[in-house]
């Protein structure tokens, strides 16, 4: 069926909302905001893993809105990407507070909707924004001996085995780097240019 993949994800966004077992439902009630589950091409060939939201994204329940995800669309159009036809989403889908590094339990109970949204989407390439984002994926994909530092890891590409064929996974530098650091936006365009030949011709 055609929307068979945006019914499940959509399935996926209404669980997040009523996950009062989460340990940031309360601040996302208190704080009257919105968790951000993702957004994008649901049939697309790359898929964007952050690692939580910020006050931004939190007040629109959009992805990568506020001053990173300027910079995410620079470098997208760097590369001749379009926004639209990549899939772009988080781990935790709640902001933590202060925009503070999401927790260890934080990660465990949001990661099961990331790896639904993985088996829904089916990249050929999953491009992981910062290191929790890298970490998880790494381990998830049984990668756990080639972790080292994001600072050495960008930019190159592992072979990894999904449930439904091969795929690539393209640890990247969180777009907030380039925002603290002028001189890393260089690195982040070259590193993204390396997805320009995952782009299927005709979407």
């Amino acid at each position: 069926m055609e929307n068979d993949r945006t019914e499940k994800l959509r399935l996926i966004k209404d669980e997040v909302l009523a996950l009062k077992s989460s340990p940031l439902y309360e601040e996302r009630v208190a704080s009257d905001v919105f968790p951000v589950i993702g957004e994008g091409d649901h049939y697309t060939s790359i898929m964007f893993i952050g690692e939580a939201p910020g006050k931004n994204e939190a007040r629109t329940g959009r992805p990568f809105c506020g001053a990173a995800g300027k910079v995410l669309d620079k470098l997208l159009a760097s590369a001749g990407i379009e926004r639209k036809s990549v899939y772009i989403t988080n781990i935790v889908k709640d902001r933590p507070p202060g925009n503070r590094d999401p927790l260890p339990e934080e990660i465990e109970c949001y990661a099961p909707f990331l790896d639904r949204q993985i088996e829904i989407i089916q990249p050929e390439v999953i491009a992981t924004l910062g290191r929790f984002s890298m970490d998880y994926i790494m381990r998830k994909f049984f990668l756990d001996q080639e972790i080292e530092t994001i600072s050495r890891m960008h930019g190159k590409e592992y072979d990894a085995k999904a449930p439904y064929g091969s795929v690539k996974i393209l640890p990247l530098y969180h777009p907030a780097v380039a925002i603290y650091d002028r001189s890393k936006f260089g690195e982040l365009e070259e590193d993204f240019k390396k997805l320009s030949k995952y782009i299927k011709e005709g979407k």
